[in-house]
């Protein structure tokens, strides 16, 4: 056998590998969302979500209530909201070449809510749109916001991008320092809301936001993957990406655009959920390596599966309550992210 036999052999068990291991993430992830379906105070057992599933004319008007527009909308949101978390952190490790770098860890995910407790509070009407819509636009501006000003810091630290992680530790400490002055400023309504967002929650999902997340999710994975190329060609470094003709600045420009746009949409909807994108990431890294093709999608992958366990986790802790998931999601993370930062420390 010659070494391009052998070479070519390997390359296709390597591919074989990592399909393999994408097919696991996603059989783990269909697994967890049954899980989750059928979890909950009422006492519905498998076959009674699966038979109502399958033939809802036969449910009774509380099964249907319960199955089809409280648990159906809840587990995919859960879904949907932790693969868009997990393609941002994804895209912005690689971005920003750091991996501690994602939405929460650098302030993104805080700014959005900033973006969503103004318009609590203010409560304004703009050319006739209502809060639904607001929202998650005035959470993508601001996440959009603290996007550029990443990238403006980016640029001027140029090769020491390890030392934006403080930068953003920074901007994430300030913009909570802002949410908490309009929560001082908050009535008793708008503070309640507020406190949503800061928790997280996916208690007020449903399947038309559903839907919105789900169609950004697609389009920015869609466009994420066409960059697939370029991406892995950066995580060789940047002198490398530019002399194979890749624009470092343009890219990074674009993919900071789909992170605050999937970090803007997602939080609209459930509020700050932390270390998802974080955790998710890192995940597939150790399971695909760094070729984006296989790396973006399992990013998306393991959110998703992190935060439905999540969602599983805040049903099945304490019977009869159902726990705020970004309190879970924090439970998780810190541990991992206060390991990920003594790593850091060791190999710097």
């Amino acid at each position: 056998m010659s070494a391009q036999q052998a070479l070519r052999i390997g390359y296709r068990r390597t591919l074989l590998r990592r399909w393999a291991c994408l097919g696991v993430l996603a059989a783990l992830l269909l697994a967890s969302f049954i899980a989750d379906l059928a979890t909950g105070p009422a006492g519905l057992s498998w076959w009674d979500v699966a038979h109502g599933l399958l033939q809802p004319q036969h449910l009774d008007a509380a099964q249907a209530v319960i199955i089809l527009e409280i648990r159906v909308p809840y587990a995919l949101m859960a879904l949907v909201v932790g693969a868009s978390l997990g393609l941002a952190g994804a895209e912005m490790q690689t971005a920003l070449n750091n991996p501690l770098a994602s939405p929460f860890t650098l302030g993104v995910g805080a700014a959005a809510t900033l973006g969503a407790a103004l318009v609590i509070l203010l409560r304004p009407n703009l050319g006739g749109l209502g809060a639904d819509l607001l929202l998650p636009l005035a959470a993508f501006v601001c996440a959009f916001i603290s996007c550029l000003l990443l990238l403006m810091v980016a640029r001027v630290l140029g090769e020491a991008l390890h030392t934006l992680v403080l930068f953003g530790i920074a901007l994430l400490f300030g913009i909570n320092a802002l949410v908490g002055l309009l929560q001082f400023l908050a009535d008793a309504d708008a503070l309640q809301q507020i406190v949503f967002w800061t928790l997280g929650s996916l208690a007020r999902a449903d399947l038309q936001r559903v839907g919105l997340v789900t169609a950004v999710l697609a389009v920015c994975l869609t466009l994420a993957l066409r960059q697939a190329w370029a991406m892995t060609s950066l995580r060789g470094g940047e002198e490398q990406a530019r002399s194979l003709g890749i624009r470092v600045g343009r890219l990074r420009t674009f993919v900071l655009l789909r992170v605050s746009l999937l970090t803007g949409v997602a939080t609209a909807f459930v509020g700050e959920v932390g270390f998802i994108g974080l955790v998710g990431p890192h995940v597939a890294r150790l399971l695909l390596g760094e070729d984006h093709r296989f790396y973006l999608p399992g990013s998306a992958l393991a959110g998703a599966l992190l935060l439905s366990l999540a969602s599983l986790a805040s049903r099945a802790l304490l019977p009869g309550v159902i726990l705020p998931v970004g309190l879970v999601t924090a439970v998780i993370g810190v541990p991992l992210f206060i390991g990920l930062i003594l790593a850091r420390g060791r190999s710097l």
